[in-house]
């Protein structure tokens, strides 16, 4: 795992490949909407890239992790199926649904019943590399969100040098990053961590608490500024030590968001002295959220080695699918 951390960068310039040379098929259709359905490590990169592209996408995106989909979905909506696997059960039952109701669907995988039902129906596709891990491969699925939604006429090609500078600018900063993602490592070892970010960045947040989750093995929470104003930050009265906070940020940030981050700092430092404030790089939303999202994976992999766990392990979720099997 720590290699595929390491290979960050790497996967996203060969992402960018193969999104570049990805046929796709053009189509004359007008949509009302898009669904981006996808679990775990293939359904974030659908919350990150809806994010970053809301000021730009004229019509609603529904990011959803579920085994259904939205009632609204019809022959007018552009679903994209997301699984790297490709067998994923519950994106499967919603791809199904998806085509019950004509919709457009446009799916990326590496294989499995989803390249399957690409090729016998004729659906766009994006092929990805295969690996042992989909949570070590979101540069990939999240990269080719992008390109699906270019190829769509949804957003520009803009998305591609901001992937390309993102790349040189984590490259760059590789070293610090890593010293960086020790530093907070070592101070949230042994407490529950909180992470919280501006609204816009809230897929960001999501990722670093999976990997925490999957590569550490902890628990941790997550929420967004402001709506944290209006109910959690009431919570930290009964705040302590055993917690500790992360708290992403970016100059693009809202400027009363901002401000409420300030306020909501000091509140914070009178019930816990474990708080880490860190600030994204970049000149685009697309390099602020590729900088946090490399250096949230390396906090992932310092902390598990801290706690001396195998990040790769994750014998509950197979004994969880093992069991769902039996039904």
């Amino acid at each position: 795992m720590k290699d595929l951390i390491a290979a960050f960068t790497t996967q996203l310039a060969d992402a960018l490949t193969i999104g570049e040379s990805s046929k796709l098929s053009n189509k004359d259709l007008k949509f009302s909407n898009i669904v981006i359905t996808g679990l775990g490590g293939s359904g974030i990169g659908g919350k990150i890239v809806a994010q970053l592209v809301q000021n730009q996408v004229n019509v609603p995106i529904t990011v959803n992790n579920s085994y259904s989909l939205p009632a609204f979905v019809n022959e007018n909506t552009l679903v994209i199926v997301s699984s790297f696997s490709g067998n994923t059960e519950e994106t499967l039952e919603a791809m199904e649904i998806a085509e019950s109701k004509n919709a457009e669907i446009a799916c990326i995988s590496s294989g499995g019943k989803v390249l399957e039902k690409c090729k016998e129906n004729n659906y766009n596709y994006i092929l990805l590399p295969e690996c042992h891990s989909p949570r070590a491969m979101l540069t990939y699925s999240l990269t080719q969100q992008f390109f699906l939604l270019h190829h769509y006429g949804f957003i520009g090609k803009d998305f591609k040098q901001n992937i390309a500078d993102s790349i040189r600018l984590i490259e760059n900063e590789l070293e610090d990053i890593k010293l960086i993602a020790q530093k907070v490592a070592k101070g949230i070892a042994g407490k529950t961590t909180v992470i919280y970010s501006d609204d816009r960045f809230e897929g960001v947040s999501v990722r670093l608490r999976q990997q925490l989750n999957e590569n550490a093995k902890v628990l941790c929470w997550h929420h967004v500024l402001p709506e944290m104003n209006h109910n959690e930050l009431v919570g930290w009265a009964g705040g302590k030590e055993e917690y500790a906070v992360i708290l992403f940020r970016n100059k693009s940030d809202y400027s009363r968001t901002q401000r409420r981050m300030e306020i909501s700092k000091e509140v914070i430092e009178t019930y816990t002295s474990t708080h880490f404030e860190i600030w994204s790089k970049g000149e685009s939303d697309i390099e602020n959220a590729l900088y946090l999202i490399a250096l949230g994976d390396w906090i992932s992999i310092c902390l598990a080695e801290l706690l001396n766990v195998d990040p790769v392990e994750i014998r509950v979720i197979n004994h969880l699918k093992g069991e769902l099997a039996k039904i």
